[in-house]
Formats: C-alpha cells, sequence, structure tokens
C-alpha cells in the first residue's frame, strides 16, 4: 500500500507510521508539524526515517491532490483532528478543521478506501444508555463539540459512499495509553505511568469508569482496517478494557513499588458512556489485538524506563 496519513504527529498516528513502514508499505505523512517528534520517539531511527514528512493542512486541497498524485496514494489513514478543549474553545475553527477538513479529504480521495479515526465521543453521558455495552447500533448523543463533528463526519463518509463509492471505515476509540500519549482530556492514565517512571507525583484530573486501548492495539486496529478494504462504509466501536481511574493507582502501583503513594486522583467523570461492544469489528475485520490492561501497563512502564534511561523522557506533568 501507498499510505497517505494525516495527523502523524500525534500519539495513535506515530505508531501507525511505524507499523506500516515495518510492513513494508510506503508512507506520506501529511501534517502541520513535519517533525513527527512522537515517531521518533517511538519507532527505531531506520523505520522513522522511511517516512516522507510533508507539512501543510487537511484544509489545503491543491496540496493533497499533488500528494496523491506524485506517491500513487492507494488509501488515506485520516487521523488529524483538534481535540475537545480546542473544540469547545473555539467551534467554528473545531468544525472548520474536524468536519470541513475531513471532507476536504474525502473529496480529493474519492473512490480510495479511508480508515478515519471517529470517537467514543459521540456517545453522551451514562445516564441516556441502558447498563449494557453499547453497539453501532445504539443512538447518539454527543456531549462536546468534538463529538458532534465526529458524528458529522461519520454521516459524511456514509454520503460519500453511497454517492462517489468512497469505501470507509471509521473507528471509534474511548482511552488511548501509552507512549506518545501525552495531549488531551482523557490522556492523565498515560501522564501517570510517566510520572511513576519519574518518581514524580501527580493527580489525575478525572475519576470513574473508562475503556481504556493500549495504543499499540489501536494502531494496529487501523492497519488491520486499512489491509481489509471492506466496501460501503463503516464505523465501528473500538473497545478496550473497562476499569474506573481510581482502580489504576494500586494497579500501577503494583507494577512499579517505587511509585507508591504518589499517584492519587480527583476530578468529574468524562461525560461520555464508557462501555462499548467491540464484537462487530472482530467480526468484520480480521485480526484485532487485545492486550490485557495489567500488560499494556506493564509494556508502557518498560518502554518509559528505557526512554528515562535514554534522557528521552518528557520531565514535565500538566498541573
Amino acid at each position: 500500500m501507498n499510505v497517505l496519513l494525516t495527523g502523524a504527529s500525534g500519539c495513535i498516528g506515530a505508531w501507525i507510521a511505524r507499523f506500516l513502514v515495518e510492513q513494508g508499505h510506503r508512507v506520506v505523512a501529511l501534517d502541520l508539524d513535519p517533525r513527527l517528534e512522537r515517531l521518533h520517539l517511538v519507532a527505531p531511527p531506520d523505520i522513522a526515517a522511511q517516512v516522507t514528512a510533508v507539512e501543510g493542512s487537511i484544509e489545503d486541497r491543491p496540496l493533497i491532490d499533488r500528494l496523491l498524485a506524485a506517491h500513487s496514494v492507494t488509501h488515506v489513514c485520516h487521523l488529524a483532528a483538534l481535540l475537545i478543549p480546542v473544540c469547545q474553545r473555539d467551534p467554528v475553527l473545531g468544525a472548520r478543521v474536524n468536519v470541513l477538513g475531513t471532507l476536504n479529504l474525502f473529496e480529493a480521495a474519492r473512490g480510495l478506501p479511508i480508515v478515519y479515526a471517529s470517537s467514543a465521543a459521540v456517545w453522551g453521558p451514562p445516564a441516556l444508555y441502558p447498563g449494557r455495552p453499547l453497539t453501532e447500533a445504539d443512538p447518539l448523543h454527543p456531549a462536546t463539540f468534538y463529538g458532534v463533528f465526529k458524528q458529522a463526519n461519520e454521516d459524511c463518509a456514509r454520503i460519500h459512499a453511497a454517492t462517489a463509492g468512497t469505501p470507509s471505515i471509521g473507528l471509534r476509540p474511548w482511552t488511548v495509553y501509552g507512549p506518545g500519549r501525552d495531549f488531551g482530556m482523557t490522556s492523565d492514565p498515560t501522564h501517570a505511568l510517566r510520572a511513576a517512571i519519574l518518581g514524580k507525583p501527580y493527580k489525575m484530573r478525572l475519576t470513574g469508569p473508562m475503556d481504556l486501548q493500549y495504543v499499540e492495539d489501536v494502531a494496529l486496529s487501523f492497519v488491520r482496517c486499512l489491509e481489509a478494504n471492506l466496501p460501503g462504509a463503516h464505523v465501528f466501536n473500538l473497545a478496550g478494557h473497562l476499569a474506573n481511574v481510581e482502580d489504576l493507582i494500586p494497579l500501577i502501583e503494583e507494577l512499579h513499588p517505587p511509585a507508591k503513594g504518589l499517584i492519587r486522583a480527583e476530578g468529574p467523570q468524562v461525560p461520555v458512556a464508557a462501555q462499548m461492544d467491540g464484537s462487530a469489528l472482530a467480526r468484520a475485520v480480521p485480526g484485532i489485538p487485545l492486550t490485557p490492561l495489567r500488560e499494556g501497563f506493564q509494556r508502557s512502564l518498560q518502554l518509559f524506563q528505557s526512554l528515562h534511561n535514554e534522557g528521552r523522557l518528557a520531565t514535565s506533568l500538566p498541573e
């Protein structure tokens, strides 16, 4: 595959770029920040060097047209987006990038398979739903502008498949954790893991249930969907392991005893239903991984420890 990857400077995008290159695919990374620092954090130098980085915006249609032609792009993987805090602060900007930018990409890539990041933010608060895992058939009630924009993208993808024949798969992750996750509303579990290695106190700013997904699993799920070449438009829940934020603290302390007493959690719950049923994706696309939570935390701690030993682990933590 020759893949145009947007948002490669982000956490999931960096891992996707790594796995695509490792599997022999060509990657052209379109991003506002072509340094791709997270890619260099999570990938060996020889792998990162094989990614062609291009500075630019998904709002720039002529640039996208040139990239699609010049690199003989066969597949598109779209993750570029503004996250919840920015969209809440400036919803007009959020809509311009997250909705119009996405539609711009779909228009440019008419007919090419597109795998894009939707979000569990399309769901509403838990009180709106029965006490069971949510399936793709359940109604959407987004409680943030970001969630509304993601819902709009799902609908645009559906219409694009019907009118232009553009096949697409949208994936709805919830809380992604692991190396490279250092920004966004639900990044605190990863900050807590990093704080444990740094030996620093840290307060997670959220409580309550989360569906936690190890970043390597999430990235590989995007790669598997690119390989699947499903016709039509599809949207799938990307489910992980349900856990309360407060219960992550003893797990971190068990896996890394020097962190005992350093991590705590205070604050509101995320206004999004946390229980998702991921079985539809597993049925439709083979090879979707699911790392146990304990193993994912252990692997994250090990990688953070290696980065710390090399002097490459960021030492600042959010307030």
